[in-house]
């Protein structure tokens, strides 16, 4: 029997738990799945020397990013994003933390069934945290070229964003916590009078399923999605991960 978790702020609403905690089940695994809410990520350290069944963590806000320091290697994919999602603990002779990154393959994997065929995608990605790194990712493996929007370090600010840019910009992804659960009628605040029928909307907030963000493109029939696919195949690849040392 082996435990695995997820470290983070803030983990009760968390997809997660409920996800594995239903997959171990219907596998018949006796492995546990437990939510670790630290203050700091330093705490890290100590929660895998107090747990010797610990195997396994997702990382989610604001850790993804801040986490790589403490681990010790971490895989080409992750190291080119700049940002870790999945920790797999192996205990041989020492342990060691090796740090991946699954949070790519999930929204790859999940927005190529709505790119059109023989259409040019230029996309616009909202916040500049460690999950936007991760889209950035995929978008480049998937050759579409993209800008980055944020208050201050992106490619664009907000403020600057226009009617135009909306409108050039077909495929429009939210990264950043805006609008999720409770805060269900926020939403980020983009010129939305430029949105057509021939966008796509992507919003990685999964609860509530349908953002005001998502809304306000489905209004202009835009295609909309949410992010659960996005993280049931990224809890997949990094259950593929884990159990190479757990089974």
């Amino acid at each position: 029997m082996a435990t695995f978790g997820l470290i983070g702020k803030t983990l009760s609403h968390s997809f997660s738990k409920p996800y594995f905690e239903k997959k171990f089940q219907n596998s018949n695994l006796e492995h546990t799945y437990s939510n670790f809410e630290l203050n700091t990520v330093e705490e890290l350290i100590e929660l895998v020397k107090t747990d010797s069944t610990l195997a396994g963590l997702n990382v989610t806000i604001p850790f993804k990013e801040d986490v790589i320091p403490l681990l010790d290697s971490v895989s080409n994919n992750a190291k080119k994003i700049g940002a870790v999602n999945c920790i797999l603990i192996q205990r041989s002779n020492e342990v060691k933390l090796i740090g991946h990154n699954t949070d790519w393959i999930g929204f790859k994997n999940s927005l190529e069934p709505l790119l059109k065929p023989n259409l040019e995608f230029k996309a616009l990605v909202l916040g500049t945290g460690g999950a936007s790194k991760a889209i950035c990712y995929a978008l480049m493996q998937l050759n579409i070229p993209h800008k980055l929007v944020s208050r201050e370090r992106g490619d664009i600010t907000y403020e600057e964003l226009t009617e135009q840019e909306i409108k050039n910009h077909k495929l429009i992804i939210n990264t950043t916590p805006i609008g999720m659960s409770p805060n269900g009628n926020e939403f980020p605040f983009i010129p939305y009078l430029g949105i057509t029928n021939q966008h796509i909307a992507y919003d990685l907030i999964y609860n509530p399923e349908k953002t005001q963000f998502l809304r306000k493109f489905e209004l202009a029939s835009a295609t909309i999605k949410n992010g659960l696919e996005m993280l049931s195949i990224q809890a997949e690849k990094g259950w593929e991960i884990w159990q190479k040392e757990s089974t």
